[in-house]
This record gives structure tokens, C-alpha cells and sequence, in this order.
């Protein structure tokens, strides 16, 4: 027994090894079979008749008109051209070559390649050791915490516009949030909590409602009833508020109903101009309820803070949010970088700055400058308005064009407040990418950007928006390719349709060029070999 488990680890790694010496030699064996069958070919040719059938060919190609090319060239022209109009369609919709795409999803395994990126996901860490990359959590669609309401702010936009603001998928995954957070245990559902359940399954906005007020005709305090009018159906903030009110009287001792409705006061209260009631309303929720920190229930804080523009409390908020052992957002980042920018825009001059150097909090402003844009390079063109904002999702994802949306939409105007901040920003937010390492494998301050941020924004946010990518993708080989051919076919047309007699001089100088190697070595094979073992081997 010992002596077969023993044995066993030696059968298996000569196994593998015969396995890797076939899939190493397999490229070598296909040229070797591709070499004999051309040899083949040769030796064949008279039996084959392969001489006159190559006669025949030139001369039914030599009575062929110069229109028969140009037709023949703009054809190729043509459909190569479609070919890219497709290709760079689904480039601009997907971010990859459909060619590429398919080449790798459904060729390559049947030649036996492996894709590089194995499953296990692997990254090389700064000594070249390889190391797990993070966890997938990075690419976590998070709800974002200030959310427009649907009815007061979402559709009075599709009202003008007549643009939807939101996608399908983000308005589905509000609808799980929602039946999560407000259904609780679905083994003891009431009547109108089975109906509400059901209410923010439906795609229709009216039946939505329809569905919430039948679930207060069954109970007039059933508040989440309440708060789906609130959201979707009030027009005004001040309607939704007062909706918002009433379902707090109905809420009981529901936890999560609680806390989501006093959040959605505190920023009614935001809206409506009463920040310092927002603000306290917004620590008192922080404090009655510490353990709900995923929430994100300071980064409302935050916003409200800087608009009353209480620096020393935001400073202070930061203090404890901005910690190494807490998740980052953008709003932690930029807003940390937007204080520290603050202490010194004002006299922030790049022509002094290149004379005398940077003074320390300069530099400290600086650096923080570069490790928010590292941590979200997406957000300082919307900061700067070099990208034209729109309404925010509902859904955001971290380090994602989604978020930063969402962040610049909200604090683009503190910005703004801040004398010089958006100079300091425009000056130095570029000098973030000589710092990250290339390729993108190593961060510096923060994990490797996620490669999955542009698929998730697009499913977020909607088609009109053009979704910011990075690091800016360069255009596929295939891309390259077809646009090159179009280009050439469409130019040989041309050229065969104006000058037909030189473009056949031409072809017919080119094609002798181009196998004139192959009659060299055919000549070559004769001369080495005895016409009568050509003469045996045929007859075989």
C-alpha cells in the first residue's frame, strides 16, 4: 500500500509533463503537416493536372475586364467597411472587439489555448512575488446615499427632457434593496406587506402606486406604503416630506423603516434650506443607531457640513471616517483633498510655485490631491467641467464614472466655493499618472483599479451619458485592421477604375514577384531530386 502511494505522485507528473511536451510541440507538428501536404501537392501536380488547371485560370483571368476589378475592389471595400462600422459600434458600446471577443471566447479553446488571466486571479506585488489580488468587493454596486427622489426630482427631468435618467438595472436593484429593507421575514408577511412586496417588483411606475395605495386601503398605517408614494409619487419635495412624516408615525419599531425615513427627512430638510435641522437630524441618526455605518449616513453629513461651510466639523467627521481600516469613497478622498486644497488656493500660483518649490502644506495639498485621484480619476473632469454632468444614479459604484457623478454632482458647487481650489486641481491632477505604476497591476496608495468598473457603469448609468473609461483603452487590432483594408480596397477601385491598363501591368508585375520564390523552389526540389524517383513516387 505504502509503495503504491508512493509510486502515484511520480505517475501523475509524468503525466503532466507528457501533457506539456504535447501542447508545447503541437504548434511545431502543425507546420511539419502543413509542410507535407504542400510537398504532397507538388508531388501530385501532374496527376492532380494542377499545371493546366493553373493555365486555364490565367487565362480565363487575363480576359477578364478592368471592370470586373474595380467591381471586385469595391465590393471588398465595402463590406470590409461595414465590417468596421460594426466593429467600432461594439467597441463604443462594449469596450471590446466583437473579432477579439469571439476569437478568444470560442477559437482559442478549441486550438488548446489557456486563458492568461487564470481563475485564480493573481497579481505581482512590488518584489515580484505574486500575490492574491483583492477581494471582488471592489466591484460592489453600493447604494448611493444621496439619491435623488424619483418623483420630485427623477422625473420632472424626464418630464423636460424627455430622457429617461434611469436605467433599468439601477431601478431593479432599488426594488431588491427595497424588498429587503422593508419586507423583512417573508414567513410572516401581512396582507399588505405581501402587496407592497409585490408593488416594488412592478416595472410600471402607476401600477407601483396603485399597488401602494391599495396596501393602505388593507392598513392605513402601513408606512412603507408611505414611503413608495413619497418617493415616486409626490412632485415636490415639501409633498414628499410631509409623506415622509406620516410614514414615520407608522413606521413602529421597524429598525430599518426608521432609519431609512429619518434619513430621508433629514435630506428633505436639506433640500428645502434648513441645514442646521438637517445636520442634527443627521448626527442624531448617527448616534442612535452606530452600527449602521454601511449606510454611508456621514457622507450626508459631509455635504450638508460644507454647505454651511463648517470646516472644522467636516475636519472632524473625516478624522474618524478617513481611517486605513475603513472603506474609502470618493467623497472621503476629494472632500479631504478639497480642505487641504482650501488652506492654500487662495495663493496658489504655478509660476511661483516652479520658482521657489511648494512650500509643505502646498505639498500636503498636493498629495492629496493625487490620492484622491487615484482612488477615483474620474471625477476631476466633471470637477473641472471638462464633462458634462447629469443626474445621478441610484446605484453608484466605487471608483466607477458612476461615482463620480454622483460626487461631483453634489459637491462640484463647494468647489467652486473654495477661492482657487480649482485651479490648485486643474494644475497638479494630472501628475497622479506619473505616480500610479504601469501597467495598472500596482497601486500605489490603494489596490489596482478594478477592471471592472467600465461594464458595471454602463449597465448604471444611461446610453446618452458618454461613460468615462480609464485607463483609456486603445482601439483593438481588428479595428486597425479592417479600417486599413477598407482604406486600401477602396483606393485600389480608384485607382483600377481610372487607370485600368497600368493597374494591370501592375497586378500582373506584382502576382509574377509574389511567387516567384515558390517557382525557385520547385526548380531547386527538380535539380536535387532524380526525375525518376518523382516518376515512382507518383505512380505509388
Amino acid at each position: 500500500m505504502d509503495g503504491s502511494a508512493g509510486g502515484n505522485p511520480q505517475s501523475v507528473g509524468f503525466t503532466e509533463k507528457l501533457k506539456s511536451w504535447l501542447s508545447w510541440s503541437w504548434t511545431y507538428i502543425c507546420f511539419i503537416w502543413f509542410g507535407m501536404v504542400l510537398i504532397m501537392i507538388y508531388v501530385l501536380r501532374s496527376p492532380l493536372k494542377l499545371q493546366e488547371s493553373f493555365t486555364s485560370a490565367s487565362v480565363f483571368l487575363n480576359t477578364l475586364t478592368p471592370k470586373f476589378y474595380v467591381a471586385l475592389t469595391g465590393t471588398s471595400s465595402l463590406i470590409s467597411g461595414l465590417i468596421l462600422i460594426f466593429e467600432w459600434w461594439y467597441f463604443r458600446k462594449y469596450g471590446t472587439s466583437f473579432i477579439e471577443q469571439v476569437s478568444v471566447s470560442h477559437l482559442r479553446p478549441l486550438l488548446g489555448g489557456v486563458e492568461s488571466s487564470s481563475t485564480t486571479g493573481l497579481f505581482s506585488s512590488v518584489n515580484g512575488d505574486t500575490e492574491p489580488r483583492p477581494s471582488v468587493s471592489e466591484c460592489k454596486v453600493w447604494r448611493n446615499p444621496l439619491n435623488l427622489f424619483r418623483g420630485a426630482e427623477y422625473s420632472r427631468y424626464t418630464w423636460v427632457t424627455g430622457k429617461e435618467p434611469l436605467t433599468y438595472y439601477d431601478m431593479n436593484l432599488s426594488a431588491q434593496d427595497h424588498q429587503t429593507f422593508f419586507t423583512g421575514d417573508t414567513q410572516q408577511l401581512r396582507p399588505e406587506d405581501a402587496v407592497m412586496q409585490k408593488a416594488w417588483r412592478e416595472r410600471n411606475p402607476q401600477a407601483r402606486i396603485r399597488a401602494a395605495y391599495q396596501a393602505i386601503e388593507m392598513n392605513h398605517e402601513c408606512a412603507a406604503a408611505y414611503v413608495l408614494l413619497a418617493e415616486e409619487e409626490a412632485t415636490t419635495i415639501t409633498e414628499a416630506e410631509r409623506l415622509f412624516k406620516q410614514a414615520l408615525k407608522s413606521a413602529g419599531k421597524d429598525i430599518n423603516l426608521l432609519v431609512y425615513i429619518k434619513r430621508r427627512l433629514a435630506m428633505c430638510a436639506r433640500k428645502l434650506g434648513r441645514i442646521k435641522e438637517a445636520v442634527k437630524m443627521m448626527r442624531d441618526l448617527m448616534k442612535e443607531f452606530p452600527l449602521l455605518g454601511m449606510l454611508n449616513i456621514h457622507e450626508n453629513l459631509l455635504e450638508a457640513l460644507l454647505e454651511l461651510q463648517a470646516y472644522a466639523d467636516v475636519q472632524a467627521v473625516l478624522a474618524k471616517y478617513d481611517d486605513i481600516s475603513l472603506p474609502k469613497s470618493a467623497t472621503i478622498c476629494y472632500t479631504s483633498a478639497l480642505l487641504k486644497a482650501r488652506a492654500v488656493s487662495d495663493k496658489f500660483s504655478p509660476e511661483a510655485a516652479s520658482r521657489r518649490g511648494l512650500s509643505t502644506a502646498e505639498m500636503n495639498a498636493v498629495e492629496a490631491i493625487h490620492r484622491a485621484v487615484e482612488f477615483n480619476p474620474h471625477v476631476p473632469k466633471y470637477l473641472l467641467e471638462m464633462k458634462s454632468l447629469i443626474l445621478p444614479p441610484e446605484h453608484i459604484l466605487k471608483r466607477g464614472d458612476s461615482e463620480a457623478v454622483a460626487y461631483a454632482f453634489f459637491h462640484l458647487q463647494h468647489w467652486k466655493r473654495a477661492e482657487g481650489a480649482l485651479n490648485l486641481l486643474h494644475c497638479t491632477w494630472e501628475g497622479t499618472f506619473r505616480i500610479i505604476p504601469y501597467p495598472l497591476e500596482k497601486g500605489h496608495l490603494f489596490y489596482p483599479y478594478p477592471g471592472c468598473t467600465e461594464t458595471a457603469d454602463r449597465e448604471l448609468l444611461p446610453s446618452f451619458h458618454e461613460v468615462s473609461v480609464y485607463p483609456k483603452k486603445e482601439l483593438p487590432f481588428f479595428i486597425l485592421f479592417t479600417a486599413g483594408l477598407c482604406s486600401f480596397t477602396a483606393m485600389l477601385a480608384m485607382l483600377t477604375h481610372q487607370f485600368p491598363e497600368l493597374m494591370g501591368v501592375f497586378a500582373k508585375a506584382f502576382f509574377s514577384t509574389l511567387f516567384a520564390p515558390l517557382g525557385f523552389f520547385a526548380d531547386k526540389m527538380e535539380s536535387f531530386m532524380p526525375s525518376s524517383f518523382w516518376h515512382q513516387l507518383t505512380r505509388i
